[in-house]
């Protein structure tokens, strides 16, 4: 989609960097100088005791715990990112693996094992030596996580990367994990994985202190915080990283500064984050000098802030919106129907109306510029009257469809999503299909009821991608039956399987794009965009590592003395 003139114009003035796809730069911009926050007065330079400036960040919801392992929602992640760290990060530069907790490591010939120096004289934030002890023990424990935590905490990762867990061993692509040495672990798998180092750089996969696991019974999820539930490590984690978690209070966090970390210790001694519920109240806060920084700035929120010269950096898309069908309900198991819904969305209007400019309409799941997009892959496009000639054809009665919807959240991929859901609503109605609104506050558990079984028909929700492979989207949405959509397609399980094994190349993106061609031809949910997503920064942000995989770590955030 082109952009449309003032506000794209006015966006390259303000910006003077953009984060790239898969390279990953950072994004740096400048603003006039002005008064930061009052929370922000501190000074901004590094002292012998540590750095020691206060920032604060905005944030558009609670997170829903504080064990990477359990979750997967974007708030928690920002957060935790800060606090621990895994094996692998991402190099800002090139987006490739690069040493983090490892320094170094190598494939076997089968590539079936990987083989990591690690990092000495590092230690968690209880005092306890990070070793490779440590890496087995957490490894070990996400694979032996129980069926009742798995039930409790459906977004645990480890399931949709390594496929099984010890349960189900002889389908789990983790073998095991040996400590040949205090600095030298081998993480084994049943067979090849091509995107291993890749989904090592995820969040989930970070290390925790084997001692403040068992400490707090992190997998006994007997707490709650604002209705989730949570074990006592979920709400304070103890990690290897740059920040130390300090509270966590009704609508915010605190981290605070890592005096014993091994890295750059950066310019800010104290982050707090605070949760902002609706777009406009976490733009004022901006303007007001309550915060420095935002994110999932909205279409009606950017011409405001552009009008206001203030700093505003986009992240490139790599997230996908979608409408979600569950197949477990009788009439969405007739393709047709699931047709004629992808048939009544104008996807043009919904994204001139609700999302950032240059935000592009989605026929797949795989954002274009990964390998694996299909060109070609089946998109039946808008079209009200053969919706309702299809509908027709396939016996459609009227039969109520409950269309779930969040209340008060703003993701990257749905900065507003009560808006967003009125538009779809309005667009099926027309073609004859019986709407049943569900709104569920995005705080009361809406994650957990539109990805586990139950009677929600429809529902909104989208995937930001972690790593650059295109397994990274198809895997965990479509590589099993899950209770989100109810799908089913051993076939197309099987290929997922497959080409995740593959060797970088030719066979495997055309397996991919396979892969992509045959979930848009059956229509288990409708991808409908790949989102720009953008942050507000205050005037004395002079550079934010913003990243379209959001992997960014508050250390390497530049203020203005």
């Amino acid at each position: 989609m082109q952009g449309r003139g003032a506000r794209a114009g006015a966006l390259r003035r303000i910006a003077a960097g953009v984060a790239v796809l898969l390279t990953l730069p950072l994004a740096a911009c400048t603003g006039t100088p002005g008064p930061g926050p009052g929370s922000a007065t501190s000074s901004a330079s590094p002292t012998d005791s540590g750095p020691s400036a206060v920032f604060t960040f905005g944030t558009a919801a609670q997170p829903l715990g504080l064990d990477p392992a359990v979750v997967s929602d974007i708030e928690s992640y920002r957060i935790t990112r800060q606090v621990l760290e895994g094996l692998v990060g991402v190099d800002q530069t090139t987006g490739q693996p690069t040493p983090l907790l490892a320094t170094q490591w190598k494939t076997s010939d089968d590539g079936r094992a990987y083989t990591f120096k690690l990092r000495e004289k590092v230690t968690f934030q209880d005092g306890t030596v990070f070793d490779a002890a440590a890496v087995c023990s957490n490894f070990d424990r996400w694979f032996n996580f129980s069926s009742a935590l798995r039930q409790q905490a459906p977004g645990t990762t480890f399931k949709g990367v390594f496929k099984a867990h010890a349960d189900q061993a002889s389908l789990s692509i983790y073998k095991g994990c040996t400590a040949a040495a205090p600095d030298n672990v081998t993480i084994e798998l049943t067979q090849p994985f091509t995107g291993f180092l890749q989904a090592l750089t995820l969040p989930a996969f970070a290390m925790s202190s084997p001692q403040a696991l068992a400490a707090k019974n992190a997998d006994e999820l007997n707490q709650s915080r604002d209705g989730q539930p949570v074990s006592a490590y979920g709400l304070h984690p103890v990690g290897t990283g740059p920040y130390v978690f300090s509270s966590w209070d009704p609508g915010s966090i605190t981290l605070a500064s890592n005096k014993d970390y091994w890295g750059d210790k950066g310019q800010i001694g104290t982050i707090n984050f605070v949760t902002y519920d609706h777009t406009q109240t976490r733009m004022q806060a901006l303007l007001d000098g309550k915060i420095d920084a935002y994110d999932a700035v909205t279409i009606g929120n950017f011409d405001q802030l552009v009008k206001r010269g203030q700093q505003i950096v986009q992240r490139d898309p790599f997230s996908v919106m979608y409408l979600g069908m569950n197949q477990e309900v009788p009439i969405l198991q007739n393709v047709k129907v699931r047709q004629a819904i992808e048939m009544a969305l104008d996807k043009d209007t919904l994204i001139r109306k609700f999302f950032i400019d240059n935000t592009a309409q989605a026929t797949q799941f795989v954002p274009p510029k990964l390998s694996g997009f299909n060109n070609n892959a089946p998109a039946l496009g808008h079209n009200p009257a053969k919706a309702k000639e299809l509908l027709t054809e396939a016996g459609y009665q009227g039969e109520e469809l409950k269309f779930y919807y969040p209340l008060n959240v703003t993701r990257p991929y749905l900065p507003t999503p009560e808006k967003v859901y009125a538009e779809i609503s309005k667009q099926l109605t027309a073609v004859g299909l019986n709407i049943k609104p569900v709104p569920v506050e995005w705080s009361e558990g809406y994650l957990q009821k539109v990805t586990s079984p139950g009677d929600h028909g429809l529902h909104l929700l989208g995937w930001n991608g972690s790593y650059a492979d295109p397994d990274n989207f198809v895997g965990p949405l479509f590589g099993e039956n899950t209770g989100e959509f109810g799908y089913q397609d051993p076939q197309v399980f099987s290929k997922i399987a497959r080409a995740r094994g593959l060797p970088d190349g030719k066979e495997r993106t055309e397996e991919y794009q396979t892969i992509n061609a045959q979930i848009a031809a059956t229509v288990p949910a409708v991808p409908i965009a790949f989102p720009i997503s953008a942050l507000a920064l205050s005037d004395r942000v002079l550079k934010y590592p913003a990243s379209p995989v959001l992997n960014e770590v508050f250390t390497k955030v530049e203020l203005k003395p």
